[in-house]
């Protein structure tokens, strides 16, 4: 009866044993397989070369630089347009600008004095740019009906307060920035919104283009003390955003974060500032002339904007790893076009958008390379292998598809892009665009479509000036430097019917560019 009675105990505690191991695996299937969070950072006018895993020189970026080597690097992603909200509308919805409601930025004149700081300030119906329409299926939406917390910090620039398109409305739980991208002009402004409410700040009316005092004297620190206020909005945005991942770190979410950083005006925290003006030295003011804010020191400025944001990315990952939540978060950084030359930018200084050029003409507004080729990494521990490199050529509105397959939600078919997650994962099954399709109505009016190597880049195209026909092997000329259009007419009708087949023409009239609506765009 004893033997029994062992024999029982032993069989029971191998079944409570085989149960436990049972339960454990549920447990480890249930966490491996558990929808990983996404974190997409898109940062203001970051030139392709600003960071050092780029070859940045001057500017230090070690927390970004450390995502790159942890995941994988681009070296051929564009953004979709070479502005703010048409390359943001683009990236939401997975539209090349072909297809896009949204083309250009669209300050909705019609309201009023859209640009008076002041007047914004008093009257919210002034504030924001056009809306997008109110059937707009955004990538919030997908990822909400997979499942997604979706929350978004930063710079929205697509539909004004009292619209349907606002964040709140196009699939974002929560939102904390501004709304309004003329309202990011300054850092420290003097509201914010939280989701679809304005949050007042103890900040003075300190309006953009603000030149310094009649009589002030440049090389003194004290005539620039106005543009540095109480509330600095970055570390207001950063703060909203750490607590979204603190609330809703138990499920998956996707966290759209769209810094406005390093988009000028030439503000920054003093540590900061301090710091590179011991790295670089005296250096000439800069004054205003170029709007904005003066600044005494305006590389150590740009240089302090980059770093300061690049610090609060490496804060960002030790709290996703003090979280527990690091090893199942994929995320990506990026830029929302080429650098800036306006507002005390300095392109040149800085070798921005290295080895192409950054300054005015190729630079932000141009779809030369300077203008929308942009840096972007990708890690996602064991995912992405550490320290790839890819050459795959890829873009903002590829971004849907491959968070589709990252996160489980349906692709719409119509999209333009295509995933890169086989990329990503390093398998062998990549598809690769046909054809990449710019067209941007503003800065003369201006279309390319990149073609494998080669690259079809039409300018002044509103009828101010001849309009131009270029061809550019980017393989053989990165830096677009040798127009062979005349050489290889078979190349230049091979994008006319891509261009002919793939554009849709716009809604809305203030997106319209002269020589194609009105057929004198030749097809060859």
């Amino acid at each position: 009866m004893r033997f029994l009675n062992i024999w029982v105990s032993l069989l029971l505690a191998g079944i409570l044993f085989y149960s436990c191991k049972e339960q454990q695996k549920e447990n480890e299937v249930s966490i491996n397989s558990k929808k990983p969070n996404i974190i997409y950072i898109l940062a203001d006018d970051l030139g392709y070369a600003e960071l050092g895993v780029y070859g940045q020189e001057k500017i230090e970026t070690p927390n970004i630089d450390a995502l790159a080597h942890s995941g994988m690097l681009f070296t051929q992603h564009y953004s979709s347009a070479p502005v703010c909200a048409p390359a943001r509308y683009m990236f939401l919805t997975g539209k090349h600008a072909g297809h896009s409601y949204i083309r250009s930025n669209y300050e909705w004149k019609e309201r009023g004095d859209v640009w008076n700081y002041r007047a914004m300030a008093n009257d919210s119906t002034l504030e924001g740019q056009g809306p997008m329409p109110e059937s707009t299926v955004t990538l919030a939406h997908r990822f909400k009906e997979a499942g997604y917390t979706t929350g978004m910090v930063g710079k929205w620039g697509l539909g004004a307060p009292h619209t349907h398109s606002i964040p709140n409305n196009m699939g974002f739980d929560f939102f904390y920035g501004f709304n309004c991208q003329r309202q990011a002009h300054t850092y420290y402004p003097l509201h914010l919104y939280k989701n679809k409410s304005r949050i007042h700040l103890s900040n003075d009316t300190i309006a953009p283009n603000t030149k310094l005092v009649k009589g002030a004297d440049p090389s003194n620190d004290d005539s620039y003390a106005n543009y540095t206020l109480k509330q600095y909005a970055p570390d207001l945005m950063f703060k909203e955003l750490t607590n979204f991942v603190s609330v809703h770190k138990e499920n998956p979410f996707f966290l759209y974060w769209a810094t406005p950083l390093p988009h000028v005006a030439l503000q920054a925290p003093k540590k900061w500032v301090d710091y590179y003006i011991d790295k670089f030295g005296n250096e000439e003011p800069y004054l205003g002339s170029n709007g904005y804010f003066p600044h005494k020191n305006p590389h150590a400025a740009y240089a302090a904007m980059v770093s300061y944001l690049d610090e609060n990315i490496g804060r960002l990952v030790q709290q996703l790893k003090d979280e527990g939540i690091y090893e199942n978060t994929l995320i990506v950084f990026t830029s929302d076009n080429g650098p800036s030359y306006a507002g005390g930018a300095d392109p040149t200084f800085f070798d921005s958008a290295k080895p192409f050029d950054g300054t005015y003409g190729k630079g932000k507004g141009y779809l030369y390379e300077g203008g929308i080729r942009v840096p972007m990494t990708a890690s996602w521990p064991n995912h992405i292998q550490s320290g790839q490199r890819s050459d795959l050529p890829s873009v903002h509105y590829d971004m849907l598809a491959t968070f589709g397959e990252v996160a489980g939600f349906d692709i719409p078919t119509d999209t333009d892009g295509i995933s890169i997650l086989p990329t990503l994962l390093g398998e062998t099954d990549q598809k690769e665009h046909e054809y990449l399709y710019w067209e941007f109505p503003s800065y003369g009016g201006q279309v390319a479509i990149r073609m494998g190597e080669w690259k079809l880049v039409r300018q002044n195209l509103s009828n101010k000036e001849p309009s131009t026909l270029e061809l550019y092997h980017l393989k053989n000329d990165p830096t677009e430097q040798h127009n062979v259009a005349d050489q290889h007419p078979e190349i230049v009708k091979k994008a006319a019917m891509i261009f002919k087949n793939e554009r849709e023409a716009p809604e809305l009239e203030h997106f319209k560019i002269p020589e194609i609506e009105n057929g004198l765009i030749a097809e060859n």
